[in-house]
């Protein structure tokens, strides 16, 4: 892995940051509370991420390339779309992670260390405080939303198909 230095709150930065789906609704100023938090990791073919049963920090942006997220060796997802996020549920709930993720070839993702929250406190008032972190929650919701609906269609397709092999095997 090829770590950068946390970014700095500069135009160029910002304006890349305004390019990611996800933070689409971030105004300027919340942008640059979230550069202050954030490196650019670019990873290899098949390095991991995220391990399962870790607890760090980091909660990570798709800038490019692929990932596949695993869970007890089992292929869960593949994500692919610049700006969808992962590693969100160890920030919600402070739980271990829940599964592994690893680079699907070269990849390269914006990581917010979530642990340095208190930087902002620094310079930055209590309701802009509270706004930063409700537009970042609100990012979790929504692509937890999503990742939700998939999982309940994948459900009902196994559902329906073990009802079928059932009545398969009854005959």
């Amino acid at each position: 892995m090829i770590e950068s230095k946390y970014l700095k709150d500069n135009v160029q930065n910002i304006q890349r940051l305004m390019s990611i789906p996800g933070l689409k609704d971030f105004e300027t100023r919340n942008l640059s509370k979230l550069l202050r938090l954030s490196k650019i990791r670019e990873y290899e073919d098949g390095e991991t991420i995220i391990r399962e049963g870790d607890n760090d920090p980091w909660l990570f942006f798709l800038l490019s390339g692929k990932v596949k997220i695993t869970k007890r060796s089992v292929l869960i997802s593949r994500l692919t779309e610049v700006g969808e996020i992962f590693g969100e549920m160890r920030i919600v709930d402070s739980m271990a992670r829940s599964a592994t993720v690893t680079a699907d070839g070269p990849t390269v993702c914006l990581c917010v260390d979530t642990s340095a929250r208190g930087r902002l406190s620094r310079t930055d008032d209590r309701d802009e405080r509270l706004d930063f972190l409700l537009l970042l929650y609100r990012i979790f919701a929504e692509y937890m939303s999503i990742r939700l609906r998939t999982t309940n269609e994948e459900l009902i397709r196994s559902k329906k198909t073990i009802e079928a092999l059932r009545k398969q095997n009854a005959r």
